[in-house]
This record gives C-alpha cells, structure tokens and sequence, in this order.
C-alpha cells in the first residue's frame, strides 16, 4: 500500500499552480485531499507577510501533534533552516527542486535543499482536478525594489517563460475541459520585456486561441501598462476586472516605499478602465513607517476618486532584511487598524454601487455547491449565488435577471 501524501497551499495563485506542478511530479504516493489520513504532508508556504509566517507556523504545530512527516516549500522555505533545526519538519525542497520532490520524499534522511533562484519550471500542469479554472505561471520573480517586500529575495530575478510553451500549455488547457484561464507570477506586467515583448502581445495570441472564453490576469503594475495592452481592452475575452497594484495613494509614501508608480498617473489610467466599463482592484498597504497623519488624509481623499470596486488591504508588516524593517516613523497598530477599515468600506460601498448601475448579462463559470447553493465569479469578478434544482457545477451560464444584495448577487433558476 502506497503511502498517503497531502499538499497544504498558503498564499497567492502563483502558490496554487506549483502545487499542482509538484503534484504532477509524484509518482510511488497516493496523494490525497484529507489531511487526516496522510503519511506525509507537503506544505506550499508563503511568507509574504508576518501574518503568512505565523500561519504556516502553526500549521506546523498542528500537523506535529499527529506525528505526520511534514516538507516544506513554497516562500516559506528560505526560513525552513529554523524548523529543521527544532525537528519540527523532516526537509526543505527550494522551488527549483520541484521535479524531484518524489526522491525527496523517498529518501529516509533530513534534507534541507533550496535551490537556486534562477530557474524556470522546464514542465506545466495540464490538468487542475480540484479547479474548474485553469492557472498559468507566464514568469518568476520580480526586478522591483520596494522597500517593504522580500518576495524578491525569496523568488529572485524577474524571468519570464518562452510564449511558444506558453501558448501551447493554453491550447492543451482548452483541450482538456478548461476555457478560463488564470494567468499568474510573481510580476506578470513584465512578462517578456527582457526578450522585447510584453504582456500585451502575449494576450493578443492567447485570445486568438479557439475554445478560449475568458482569461483572468493576476496582480499588475500600473507602470507596465503599454500600448499593447490597451489594445486587448475591449477583447471579449478579457475578464472585465482588473488588479492593479497601487500599494498607498500619497505621493510621498509611495517615494518612502520605493515604489515606481505616481499618484497622478495612476488616476489617469483607472479613470480610463473605469469609463470602459472595468470593475477595478487594487493592493494597499495601511500603517508603513512615514504614514503621518497628513499624508493619511492626502491619501484618503485620492483613494475615494478612485473609484476601486476590489481591494486586497492589509497593515504594514516588517520584514528581516528590507528597508521598511529600518525606517523610523512607525504607525500605531490599533490605529493601522482603523485606517484599514475606513478603506474597506469605502470600497465595499463603491463594489455595491458598481453592481447595482450595471445593466449587463452576467457570464459565470460556476464552481461548485455550497451549503445547498451555486457558487461562481462573474467577468466582473463578483460572487454570484445561484439557486437551481440542475446541476450546474463547472457550466457557463449567462444571467440577466438576478438580485443585487450588499455582500453578492444572487440568482434563481
């Protein structure tokens, strides 16, 4: 009897598409989806934030009372030398290893094996059994220099997968069942501008590819957006959302983050995507060192012209080894907290105003049933329940007459 394995996933999509890439490489193990029943237990860490690391900790902990052999990978892994030395985990396998996790779990001695930071996945998942959408990783890593993120140290230099491999994985994707596709990477806004191409024109390719319906992008950065890209806006295949990262929307904090974008700019470009129709989301930072009251105010009152109808918000969180970690200027907690909120609302108001203005068909890829109701995402990137007595898991369905509430829209067929 083989032993039992399961893959625990922290963090971004990028995470959800090595998973299954490990799992593709697993040969003598019966991978699982109960974690009760495993032998062993693979963990895709992230450690984006201290908050990601105390949660892969504690599953750590949790996982040790059971007695199970645990591995660990993912981002997470540059701080697996801590857990390996307290025998708290029995390997490390560095993201460049990924093709021989199945040695790796035979061997009956401790590793601790990072890699290197200069790889590119040489194979790619086919098949996402637990998904109704597919995710494609286009590139690794990250040139930017921000002042707060380690995602560079741990993912390393931004490289980007040849657009001939590219394009075939999407027509093998669409071969096998899946016509949403996920595009993902640690930065995919510079997708090929080392080889004198861009995301853009890799869109324009991959939309011209039959049985294609919808492709979804993963976080950009406005300072990316060129020409190409705008051509592809009013593709019908492009998901009518999309996440740009703005990070903080002070002039002046974005100069103390070391970011590239500028306020102005990025004002320009979501007034643009908002007039053409896009439901728009962004990532935010709340409470870095510098964030004075003053600034706070100057902030808010740009972010509400923003119009954002999504939003990935989060409290400042110091990281070993970056530059925010040294700054002086630091934000109170409990009142990081409540700019955070402030924020939240404002765009859960904006995302409730959005949906109940649109006069559109709905086109959902419904995912699955939940406590006796279908689930799904819109092009809009909005939840949709449905109630229906068919079964409508992994269909497309086009809805026209569905209620807006303040959380979802919902619907009865």
């Amino acid at each position: 009897m083989k032993e039992r394995i399961f893959f625990k996933t922290f963090g971004c999509r990028t995470n959800i598409y090595d998973t299954e890439l490990l799992k593709s490489y697993v040969r003598d193990y019966e991978i699982i989806n109960d974690e009760n029943l495993a032998h062993i237990v693979v963990i895709n860490s992230c450690t984006v934030t201290n908050g990601a690391d105390n949660d892969v900790k504690t599953y750590i902990n949790s996982l040790q009372k059971r007695g199970v052999k645990i591995i660990l990978t993912g981002c997470g892994a540059i701080k697996g030398k801590e857990f390996l030395d307290k025998k708290q985990i029995f390997g490390v396998l560095g993201a460049s290893h990924k093709d021989k996790i199945n040695e790796f779990l035979k061997t009956q001695k401790s590793f601790y094996e990072l890699g290197n930071l200069n790889f590119i996945d040489k194979d790619s998942v086919k098949e996402y059994k637990n998904h109704t959408k597919a995710f494609l990783k286009i590139q690794e890593g990250c040139d930017f220099k921000c002042s707060y993120c380690i995602i560079p140290s741990v993912r390393g230099k931004s490289r980007s997968v040849k657009e001939e491999n590219l394009l075939t994985q999407v027509e093998t994707l669409v071969q096998n069942g899946y016509s949403e596709i996920v595009l993902t990477g640690t930065n995919i806004g510079s997708y090929g501008l080392k080889e004198g191409t861009s995301l853009g024109k890799l869109l324009q390719k991959m939309g011209q590819i039959s049985g294609v319906k919808r492709i979804r992008l993963g976080s950009l950065e406005p300072s990316q957006l060129d020409e190409s890209f705008f051509e592809i806006l009013d593709e019908t295949w492009l998901e009518r959302h999309l996440h740009i990262a703005l990070q903080h929307t002070s002039e002046q904090m974005l100069r103390i983050m070391r970011r590239k974008n500028r306020t102005d700019k990025d004002l320009k470009l979501f007034s643009i995507l908002a007039n053409k129709g896009f439901a728009l989301g962004t990532d935010f930072i709340v409470g870095h060192p510098g964030e004075k009251e003053e600034l706070w105010n100057e902030a808010l009152e740009n972010f509400r012209n923003f119009k954002l109808t999504h939003l990935h918000a989060f409290v400042f969180s110091p990281r070993e080894n970056t530059h925010s970690a040294t700054l002086e200027g630091k934000i109170d907690n409990v009142l990081a907290k409540q700019r955070l909120r402030v924020l939240k609302d404002i765009v859960e108001k904006n995302n409730y105003e959005f949906r109940k203005k649109q006069n559109v068909k709905l086109e959902i890829l419904v995912e699955g049933l939940k406590n006796g109701v279908y689930e799904g995402y819109d092009q809009f990137f909005n939840k949709i329940k449905i109630k229906s007595d068919k079964k409508l898991s992994k269909q497309w369905l086009s809805i026209d007459k569905y209620e807006v509430k303040e959380k979802t829209n919902e619907a009865n067929l």
